[in-house]
């Protein structure tokens, strides 16, 4: 939509790297506090939660829910809900930064999503 495009390249005028939820393919959790996401073909996103978010670093699968749109730039932005052994988990976000490509090739390889 063209309120959506607006949003994304103001976002980027401010210096924000911003990503659609929908666009997420992949994770890794690096601990029960960070979670590494596979955004399109090359970009990974480091996640870090505000607080620990138990049975993340063994979970198959997790979904990612937009707060006010489907557009993530900032922690506020974002809830991560996780599998546990007594139902979805809810973890908040507190930071969303976009890696280098020097940051995701330094990565030991369990963290690459």
């Amino acid at each position: 939509s063209q309120t959506a495009a607006g949003d994304a390249t103001a976002a980027e005028a401010k210096g924000r790297q911003c990503f659609w939820a929908r666009d997420v393919n992949g994770f890794s959790s690096v601990d029960d506090e960070t979670v590494n996401l596979r955004v399109g073909v090359k970009d990974v996103y480091q996640l870090k939660l505000m607080g620990p978010c138990h049975d993340i670093d063994w979970a198959q699968k997790i979904a990612i829910q937009s707060r006010n749109s489907s557009f993530i730039c900032s922690g506020l932005d974002a809830v991560l809900i996780a599998p546990s052994p007594i139902g979805p988990q809810r973890c908040h976000v507190r930071t969303v930064r976009k890696l280098t490509p020097e940051e995701v090739q330094a990565l030991p390889k369990k963290y690459r999503p």
